[in-house]
């Protein structure tokens, strides 16, 4: 359970220092034993499925949910985060995209949900740092919540209409909540939302909610209108050293898990391959591709605005029916396209980086980095948006440049990952399940 921190503005980076054991480099870490020395936990995938969801004792609304969403057994990341979750302790997790983390936070939330809400208040927070993920992480606890009807969850982002917004608190009286931190802050100060009741504080891609000050700042501020006893669960699929002890400031000696250090993050069963090639070579390539590769959806990844919405158009002129994302766009518009593409009603999505985060398309099987990603991390998110949850997936990235090489030779040193150029033919079998 957490306690208030006052001084969690003043981050010390000497603590990186503390976080915990190291084994052969990895900081798996279990719950603590009983005499009090923490256990070393590694991350593996043998003996996945030797349990069950019902080994979890959830509610029988729970199960039958799980049930109608078709799946049978917990992934590695649910097997070792649930049981403690939903006894309330505080969690802190890094696994590899497309894992279920989102259904660790929702079914342990609730299945600790009081059903009567007596209070009117919300009683589960959940902050994420794009509208498109808010969204998401909303649906997942309506789908979750299916056999739970007096279950009520609301989601807040800007670009809504904060008149909704505060309607939406006042006759529906939602018992879980899910936003962007600037929006809910200003619901906050406005007196409009109040958070005395809250007894699970959930951050999504938490890194990336801590890494920036002003975003770390409004966390901070909605984390201190929380009551000082509750459950904090923060869940990403990158966390560097140095953020953990950043993380733990809002946590009481949390269950760290660690599904695999971060050199094993790479997806197993996605392919991941690189093509050399000139800037004004690039579209030539892609339309290639397109026209030899099978896919049921694909996400093309470019580094602006800009670049999104000419290739867009681009690809539309060719005949191939695509759609963009990006975060120029009117909200509503943003949510109903994305909504539009994980209906299966376009193929190809053009997108920039607010798209390869956490957002979970299950069909997509192919990304296509047209352009470079920023980072390692970067490089990651967007792959990881095809063979999630350990499906079949293929990956290829356009190289333009020495800067490119370098980004890729940074992806291949950190994830221990050998990424080939793309060979001239691939076997469908290796990335699209049959």
């Amino acid at each position: 359970m957490a306690e208030p921190q006052d001084d969690l503005i003043d981050y010390d980076s000497d603590e990186a220092e503390t976080t915990a054991l190291a084994t052969n480099g990895k900081d798996l870490l279990a719950p603590p034993t009983a005499d009090g020395d923490k256990e070393t936990k590694k991350g593996s995938y043998v003996g996945i499925h030797a349990t069950g969801f019902r080994d979890f004792l959830l509610k029988p609304e729970l199960l039958r949910a799980i049930v109608d969403c078709g799946f049978e057994h917990p992934s590695e990341v649910q097997q070792e985060c649930i049981p403690q979750a939903i006894l309330g302790m505080d969690v802190l997790c890094q696994a590899k995209s497309g894992m279920g983390k989102t259904a660790v936070f929702v079914l342990a939330s609730l299945q600790q949900l009081e059903s009567a809400n007596a209070s009117g208040e919300p009683a589960v927070i959940v902050l994420c740092h794009t509208r498109e993920l808010a969204y998401q992480i909303r649906n997942e606890f309506t789908r979750f919540s299916k056999y739970m009807p007096e279950t009520k969850t609301a989601v807040f982002y800007g670009g809504s209409q904060v008149k909704a917004n505060v309607e939406t608190l006042k006759t529906e009286k939602p018992q879980i909540i899910v936003g962007t931190p600037g929006r809910i802050l200003g619901l906050i100060r406005d007196k409009h939302l109040k958070l005395n009741n809250i007894k699970h504080f959930i951050l999504d891609e938490c890194d990336k909610m801590l890494e920036a000050l002003d975003m770390r700042r409004d966390v901070q501020e909605i984390f201190r209108s929380t009551p000082h006893h509750k459950q904090v669960m923060m869940y990403s699929a990158t966390l560097s050293k140095d953020m953990r002890p950043v993380c733990k400031k809002f946590m009481q000696n949390p269950l760290e898990i660690y599904v695999d250090d971060e050199t094993k993050l790479t997806l197993h069963g996605l392919q991941q391959y690189f093509v050399k090639l000139s800037e004004n070579e690039k579209n030539r390539k892609l339309n290639e591709l397109l026209d030899s590769l099978e896919f049921n959806q694909v996400c093309i990844f470019v580094k602006s605005v800009s670049r999104a919405t000419e290739l867009n158009k681009l690809l539309n002129e060719c005949n191939f029916p695509s759609i963009t994302i990006h975060s120029q766009m009117p909200q509503e518009e943003r949510i109903a396209r994305y909504k539009s593409f994980k209906e299966f009603n376009k193929r190809i999505m053009v997108a920039t980086d607010i798209f390869g985060r956490g957002i979970d398309i299950e069909r997509v099987n192919i990304v296509i980095n047209y352009d470079m990603p920023d980072s390692p991390d970067s490089y990651l998110h967007r792959v990881g948006r095809a063979g999630r949850f350990g499906t079949k997936g293929l990956a290829v990235t356009f190289s333009s440049s020495d800067t490119d090489a370098a980004t890729l030779n940074d992806v291949q040193g950190r994830f221990e990952v050998n990424i080939t150029e793309l060979p001239e033919k691939i076997d469908v079998s290796t990335y699209m399940a049959s």
